[in-house]
């Protein structure tokens, strides 16, 4: 899909500013290795195109992919602590219609059936990400809570018997309410080294059979929704982006992302020292990217698209 618009990410700044050059932005969706191509040019409504799985190349992988709040529930049970969204969906008036991820698909208790499901549509990977509050409820102050590493083994292990590589998501948004409460989440430093503990905890049981991990989901619409539009917990906002009980919609993003960017490298340092050997593993991360590309070939127009490239792709 592409768009023409009038104006650059320059985020916080009106579109009346003046030197707002036109730029032509083309969507493109690319998750890892898991890519879904759709044939938009088609000359007629009879032309039709044929796209065979012979006609991708060897070790291109098909996947499903989920995160763990949207599909797991099972929030209270088998030591699982309190996390970010447990507490977010419980303040009447965060979800309008008062839903919440308690029970979700189920997949805490139906996982098995969701495996046979990807298996029976012959797909060859299945990303999902690791509750942080079901493997460590209190983060660094509490311990392991081995019924969650039982869990993710058991995921892990009978994707691997049906020829499905997991991909490992360590954080997609969830993350024990304590650290929140304790620490201010990621608007602290210190959750540079709770996400690494995290990260650590995950590797030790689970590095010997995942091969591809992604550390963090999209960190840069995560600080657009979080703390800059004060969308998801811990929705932190000011005006005009939003009207939170607290926040500042200027800094607050750049603070969470600066501490998202170096927990994630801290991270990738230690699986490439001490764990990326036993499976040849890869280790990355997960970023919301749009290509731009210029309106034209005047100066202004590629300036302007490699502007939104840097502050929205370049992660």
């Amino acid at each position: 899909m592409e768009k023409h618009v009038s104006a650059v990410a320059e985020r916080g700044r009106s579109q009346k500013q003046k030197g707002m050059e036109s730029i032509k932005i083309t969507w493109v969706f690319v998750s890892h290795c898991l890519i879904l191509l759709l044939s938009a040019a088609v000359s007629s409504a009879e032309e039709q195109v044929d796209i065979k799985r012979s006609d991708f190349p060897h070790g291109f992988f098909f996947g499903a992919s989920t995160s763990s709040y949207q599909i797991e529930g099972g929030v209270h049970e088998d030591g699982k602590g309190l996390s970010n969204w447990d507490a977010f969906c419980r303040v009447q008036g965060n979800i309008a219609d008062g839903t919440s991820g308690d029970i979700a698909n189920d997949h805490y208790h139906r996982y098995m059936e969701d495996i046979e499901i990807i298996h029976s549509l012959g797909l060859t990977a299945y990303r999902f990400s690791i509750s942080w509050s079901r493997v460590l409820p209190r983060g660094r102050l509490g311990g392991v809570n081995q019924a969650g590493i039982n869990f993710y083994n058991s995921i892990i292990d009978n994707l691997l018997l049906r020829g499905i590589q997991p991909f490992v998501t360590i954080f997609h948004n969830e993350y024990p309410q304590e650290l929140e409460d304790r620490l201010g989440g990621w608007l602290s430093p210190i959750m540079q080294e709770e996400f690494v503990h995290f990260a650590e905890t995950c590797f030790k049981h689970f590095a010997d059979r995942v091969k591809y991990w992604m550390t963090i989901n999209e960190p840069n619409l995560l600080a657009e929704v979080t703390y800059e539009r004060g969308l998801f917990p811990p929705a932190r906002c000011s005006p005009p982006f939003g009207h939170c009980v607290a926040g500042n919609s200027d800094v607050e993003p750049l603070i969470a992302v600066h501490n998202m960017l170096l927990a994630h490298g801290k991270a990738v340092k230690l699986y490439r020292e001490q764990y990326m050997s036993k499976v040849n593993g890869v280790i990355g991360i997960t970023v919301c990217a749009y290509m731009y590309t210029a309106l034209s070939d005047a100066e202004d127009d590629k300036e302007a698209a490699n502007r939104a490239l840097a502050f929205n792709a370049a992660w």
